[in-house]
């Protein structure tokens, strides 16, 4: 089993509101639903999306969400995003979880098929960790197996994943998909999407 978590339990500042509730206009889904709709499709036991215990539109979104998707609450947001993983990481760890992946929620163009890739690709490597890659850079959604759990509990928040990732080896995955790196960010990004 491998849970998908979705990071949005950052400030949104560069974008002056938040991204998790943005809509894409090619869906009309809002950005949380859209790539919880992705993971389900693409594979993933469950979605959790770890946000802030006071955001409440963002709650309350995933609340109506159809399917298997959960809220979980970071009460360590302040601390970065490594402490979304481990808050995930902390709800997702059950005896059957082999792995969870993990996105942040300002990547809403990843296809489903991307997931199911990464799936696939996780199940039949030995690698502790998957990573999406298009034109050589790396990018997202990230696959950590059972190996990698401990590591990114006693993780630096100021180092993030990035450090863990670093010190085992990776499968880089390379996918046609252009999602995996289309981060929005801005104002400019989200008019773009348009």
């Amino acid at each position: 089993m491998i849970p998908g978590l979705i990071l949005a339990a950052g400030r949104s500042t560069r974008m002056g509101r938040s991204k998790a509730l943005l809509t894409l206009p090619r869906s009309g889904l809002t950005f949380v639903a859209e790539i919880a709709a992705t993971l389900l499709a693409g594979g993933v036991a469950d979605a959790l999306i770890v946000g802030r215990p006071e955001d409440r539109a963002l709650r309350d979104e995933v609340e109506r969400l159809p399917g298997r998707v959960r809220f979980v609450e970071n009460l360590r947001a302040e601390t970065g995003q490594l402490s979304s993983v481990q808050a995930g990481l902390n709800v997702a760890d059950h005896p059957g979880t082999r792995g969870i992946l993990v996105t942040p929620v300002d990547l809403p163009l990843i296809d489903s098929s991307t997931v199911a890739a990464l799936l696939a690709a996780f199940a039949s490597s030995s690698c502790p960790i998957v990573r999406a890659v298009h034109a050589g850079r790396h990018g997202h959604p990230v696959i950590f197996g059972r190996a990698v759990f401990d590591a990114l509990r006693r993780g630096d928040p100021e180092a993030g994943a990035r450090a863990v990732v670093r010190s085992f080896p990776v499968l880089d995955l390379e996918v046609a998909d252009t999602g995996v790196l289309h981060d929005i960010d801005t104002p400019d990004d989200y008019s773009r999407l348009s």
